[in-house]
């Protein structure tokens, strides 16, 4: 397809899976991707060019619309990122946290470390956290493709979390393709856990170990070194 029928197709089957408050929805989205810099607040996208709409339908939008998750997620992993086409599928899954150190009435806030934002002193936070799983490639570019996000409870486990997203997205990618996708991981993760979670999946992973992590193998397995048994001088 030539690139203004593929992108046209991308967005009819987009507003498809906004069933209710659609129109409000599919404005709100296109004020999200053309804004010019950060808006502070869901009235202010109400200002852009391409919201054609009162703030009123904006907020109405957000309160009452519904989106079908599940066949957005479908829709997504049918477009992979251009010029990956005939390569390795590559999929970076990552945590994001969103900062509500002054939302104390969110439900559900966990404790989380922040890079850039600090709590006494110390590069912890309070707020929500969401696992992305995007699609990368190796050209020498900043884009990419993001296929799924959830949100992490306090009382869940990411690499649980990360199993699940794979496994789903796994059922989502065309069949027939022979090559079987990668997915990698920062060193947040457990290599065991993530392992254990994807043991007879199609997908291969690779997990970044962190610097202090070690691993012992079973000594009865192990060689023993030549000095042993030997008379010393």
């Amino acid at each position: 397809m030539e690139p203004y029928d593929a992108l046209h197709s991308f967005r009819r089957s987009l507003y498809e899976c906004l069933y209710r408050r659609g129109d409000a929805l599919f404005e709100l989205a296109d004020a999200i991707l053309t804004a010019d810099s950060a808006a502070p607040s869901p009235a202010h996208l109400s200002l852009q060019a391409s919201h054609r709409r009162g703030w009123g339908s904006l907020y109405a939008a957000l309160d009452r619309g519904r989106i079908d998750d599940e066949a957005l997620r479908k829709l997504l992993a049918r477009h992979p990122l251009a010029g990956a086409e005939g390569e390795t599928p590559v999929f970076a899954v990552d945590v994001s946290v969103w900062p509500r150190c002054d939302a104390e009435c969110s439900p559900q806030r966990g404790y989380y470390y922040h890079p850039s934002r600090h709590s006494a002193g110390q590069p912890i936070v309070a707020g929500w956290a969401y696992q992305f799983v995007a699609e990368l490639n190796f050209v020498r570019e900043s884009w990419t493709a993001p296929v799924d996000v959830r949100r992490v409870r306090p009382a869940q486990d990411a690499n649980e979390v990360a199993a699940e997203q794979i496994e789903a997205l796994l059922g989502r990618l065309e069949e027939g393709e022979a090559v079987v996708p990668l997915f990698v991981f920062d060193a947040g993760y457990d290599p065991v856990k993530v392992q254990r979670a994807l043991e007879g999946s199609p997908c291969q992973i690779l997990v970044r170990l962190r610097a202090g992590r070690r691993f012992y193998g079973d000594p009865s397995l192990c060689d023993p070194p030549e000095h042993i048994g030997r008379p010393r001088r």
